[in-house]
């Protein structure tokens, strides 16, 4: 009787976890892609010359009227200039998807041409 009530629970807890672990991350996934299409199409033709290739890493939230808000930028050089670059150009803009209101991160490649 104990090892039937032990099955039972075993099989409780592995069904329990595989329930509340099925989330849908390619529905994520898709947002995502569509978003860092909207954003790179919003940051195309800088006003400065590109020198050199550069990794950006771009932290934002979209609020309440779907409007992307940059909340910091990490870039290894040129620091303030792409900074103000890329705030001037994502702060404020709608964006077409509606999006939940997190915190994003999305990479950036700046390549000189």
């Amino acid at each position: 009787m104990k090892s039937i009530k032990f099955v039972l629970v075993a099989i409780l807890i592995t069904f329990s976890n595989v329930i509340l672990a099925s989330t849908n991350p390619t529905e994520d996934k898709v947002k995502m892609t569509v978003i860092s299409k909207q954003i790179s199409k919003l940051l195309e033709n800088p006003s400065f010359p590109v020198e050199r290739n550069s990794s950006i890493t771009v932290r934002f939230t979209v609020n309440n009227n779907n409007e992307i808000v940059v909340l910091s930028v990490e870039a290894a050089h040129d620091k303030e200039l792409i900074e103000s670059y890329i705030k001037s150009r994502l702060n404020y803009k709608k964006l077409k998807s509606n999006v939940k209101s997190s915190i994003y991160t999305l990479p950036i490649k700046m390549v000189s041409l």
